[in-house]
């Protein structure tokens, strides 16, 4: 373990924001093999922070800190495999860490887990910037989104479309359009601050209270979507809502982008009717009685996970239903949230005195 009083030789810092609001969200995997989705992206940020030290031949060279987890472990980069935390690990495999360094690696984020709002994503995105900083030349924001994707899908077996890692690594409202999987073009929505204002005023984030979990129901859906193939209905019902999100945010109507947000949400049922749990159509039946314009079941959906709402013109309303969503059950849980300017960002701290 690294000694406390011990000065680094350098600290680097990382923030990547999470996910809301994946209107097009399906047809960016490998079974769409094209696809358009608007998302946004929000804090709370993934925070990642890395203690750099000279490395002196000892066995402890890249301690962890997961401290949402409370654990703090040694991480050893020559032992096949990943069993703590699966995700920092071949992470931090796949970026070389240099031999001539040790680290303290800590992760931290104010956004629950399991709340498909690519968390993740956004996890792998931190860490990968910040390992970059360790290493000659810097990744452009597309290339960290493609090895954060990496880690997921290449190393760790896991389906995962690439959306969630563009957003955590360009921030912004954007629209993406993916040519041919993996492989995509990222449009920032630039829209005046009036719009930008009022969309951050109007949006909340419902957390249901548990983690998202339903890898079962997810996969029947993946088989019966790569049996009838890319240009079927159900995907291209998913695409439409991503161009009409995009339109709906630059004409700063905010009826049309809720509709979009519905019209999402109702393909998603159509997919599989699990995937709109009976936890977000209670949170979806209260936001409606309070006058909200649209609901976006984030990520793939299915049990757990959260809820995007967009609300209409009064705050107070606003605020009323937020009470009453957190009144029905006591697991859920509103998550304050503010639109994210940026994507990653990495910056580095250097000790000259030591």
């Amino acid at each position: 373990m690294q000694d406390q009083a011990r000065t680094p030789l350098c600290v680097i810092n990382s923030v990547a924001p999470i996910r809301i609001c994946d209107n097009g969200g399906w047809t960016d995997t490998w079974f769409a093999k094209y696809g358009k989705i608007f998302n946004i992206g929000v804090y709370p940020y993934v925070e990642v922070q890395i203690e750099v030290y000279p490395y002196d031949g000892q066995d402890e060279r890249i301690i962890i800190y997961a401290e949402n987890y409370g654990e703090r472990y040694v991480m050893n980069p020559d032992l096949p495999g990943w069993d703590r935390h699966p995700l920092l690990e071949a992470t931090i495999e796949l970026m070389r860490v240099p031999d001539d360094v040790a680290l303290q690696v800590t992760i931290f984020s104010e956004a629950p887990a399991g709340a498909s709002t690519g968390t993740s994503a956004a996890v792998t995105v931190a860490l990968v910037g910040a390992l970059d900083r360790l290493t000659p030349g810097q990744l452009s924001p597309h290339e960290v989104a493609q090895m954060a994707h990496r880690v997921e899908t290449d190393m760790l077996k896991r389906q995962s479309g690439i959306q969630d890692q563009l957003c955590s690594a360009f921030g912004g409202i954007n629209f993406i359009e993916m040519h041919l999987y993996p492989y995509a073009s990222v449009s920032p929505i630039v829209v005046p601050n009036s719009i930008w204002w009022e969309l951050e005023r109007r949006l909340a984030l419902i957390y249901l209270g548990h983690t998202h979990d339903s890898s079962q129901v997810h996969e029947k859906v993946i088989r019966e979507l790569e049996d009838v193939g890319p240009d079927c209905r159900q995907l291209n019902d998913l695409r439409v809502t991503a161009e009409k999100s995009r339109d709906a945010l630059y004409a700063g109507d905010f009826v049309a982008l809720g509709q979009a947000m519905i019209e999402n949400t109702a393909a998603q049922e159509r997919l599989n009717s699990a995937l709109v749990s009976a936890d977000a159509k209670r949170v979806i039946e209260i936001a409606r009685e309070y006058g909200a314009l649209g609901w976006k079941l984030n990520g793939a959906g299915g049990e757990g996970g959260s809820v995007t709402l967009l609300c209409g013109p009064q705050s107070h309303q606003k605020r009323a239903m937020i009470r009453e969503i957190e009144q029905e059950n006591p697991l859920f849980r509103n998550i304050p949230i503010y639109l994210s300017r940026f994507g990653l960002r990495t910056w580095k701290q250097e000790f000259t005195d030591r």
